[in-house]
């Protein structure tokens, strides 16, 4: 009989810890989710959470992405965990060939002790019924073998390494930004096939009417950026170096913020690539610009909002002094913001600002080049100036960015 009751014991023991082991399985695998920004890409306006129909527009046309909530029908509840990591790291599920939309070219490095905890979550969470949308992709992309050959060359499934040169900080950031964070797919450049090209790993790219930046550390500490600048940015979407807008607003506010304070630094240390604390620069501003054309206009246009000093206000408009933005040597988005104004922007109940107004109707090419070379003067240690000629042909740029993005 004691033995009985020693049996039953650790029985009930042993499934009480199975479930403990499920749930904190469960609960890795949403945070990992967080990190991915799983959330951002797989809901649509409106929607139900991870039920897809999201929109994105490509040179092909336009792919809307997929149902990943459990639901067995419309979603990936009947995937067994072979399904799932193969189509996470390989771009290839049961149904066919995804398209790299989907950044599977960087979710290959996430480790299989961290796939299982992805897994785990995804065939826990809430089923809908909400079915997957039709591509509207033109010929030949819309043939899914094609893909193969796109993979073939494109895509070398690759396990992440740790550096032994550098510290297990430095690792962990390189491994959660460049597998789960997936950086690189928005930071780097592509080529004609649109792969990344990994020789110009985070030096920027176009994404739709804007300049995702140069991340580069060399770029980040040259332009003056902290640690603490870093994390400030990546925890609430903005900094004395500025805000964020765009997918990036997305970015931070579905999952950057959500990173607890050691992968925060861990992200930190490996974009400025130091494990010391870096101090960054002190924020510019000329007074010596203070004269002629350009200074009147950022009177007249911008001064009631970020300040005459560029420093701006808190919850209301960001700085200008040391501007992140304003620093590159591309404009881009700078005169995206200027002529076409930034809609409000909420990151959290603390850190928000108001709308920009767009000022495109209201400068001509001449008044625009004067106000962006004060900006240049007033804020950064940028070298950059324009002629008006070289103004108009950037306007022109961001125009039909602009066009093209809105259809």
């Amino acid at each position: 009989m004691q033995k009985l009751v020693t049996l039953a014991l650790l029985f009930a023991i042993s499934r009480v810890a199975v479930a403990d082991t499920d749930t904190e399985l469960i609960k890795k695998g949403k945070y990992l989710s967080e990190m991915a920004d799983c959330y951002a890409c797989h809901t649509a306006e409106g929607g139900e959470p991870y039920a897809g129909g999201l929109a994105f527009k490509t040179p092909f046309g336009t792919i809307y992405s997929t149902n990943i909530t459990s639901d067995k029908q419309h979603g990936i509840g009947d995937y067994n965990f072979e399904q799932f990591d193969k189509a996470v790291r390989l771009g290839v599920a049961p149904k066919g060939n995804l398209y790299p939309a989907m950044p599977y070219t960087s979710f290959d490095k996430i480790t299989h002790e961290d796939m299982q905890a992805l897994y785990a979550y995804f065939m826990d969470i809430k089923p809908s019924p909400q079915p997957n949308p039709d591509n509207d992709v033109m010929f030949p992309a819309n043939i899914r073998m094609g893909l193969k050959v796109w993979n073939f060359f494109n895509h070398s499934p690759q396990k992440y390494v740790m550096d032994n040169s550098k510290s297990e900080v430095w690792n962990r950031g390189n491994y959660i930004l460049n597998s789960f964070g997936h950086c690189g797919e928005c930071h780097t450049p592509r080529d004609m096939t649109f792969a990344m090209e990994e020789d110009k790993h985070y030096q920027g790219a176009m994404i739709g009417n804007v300049w995702a930046p140069d991340i580069t550390s060399k770029t980040l500490v040259q332009q003056g950026w902290s640690t603490q600048d870093v994390k400030d940015l990546l925890r609430s979407g903005s900094s004395r170096k500025g805000t964020v807008v765009g997918e990036m607003y997305t970015a931070i506010y579905h999952s950057l913020s959500k990173f607890d304070d050691q992968d925060l630094q861990a992200a930190a240390v490996y974009l400025l690539d130091s494990d010391a604390e870096v101090a960054g620069k002190d924020l510019v501003s000329n007074t010596e610009a203070n004269q002629g054309e350009g200074y009147q206009l950022y009177m007249g246009y911008c001064a009631g909002c970020h300040g005459i000093e560029g420093k701006g206000k808190p919850n209301f408009a960001p700085g200008l002094a040391g501007n992140g933005s304003l620093a590159h040597d591309n404009s881009i988005n700078l005169l995206v913001a200027t002529l076409y104004g930034i809609k409000p922007q909420h990151y959290s109940t603390l850190v928000s600002f108001d709308d920009m107004p767009a000022y495109g109707d209201k400068l001509s090419d001449a008044e625009l080049t004067e106000l962006v070379n004060y900006l240049k003067a007033a804020f950064t240690d940028s070298p950059v100036r324009y002629s008006v000629a070289q103004m108009s042909s950037l306007r022109k740029e961001v125009e039909e960015n602009q066009k093209q993005a809105t259809h």
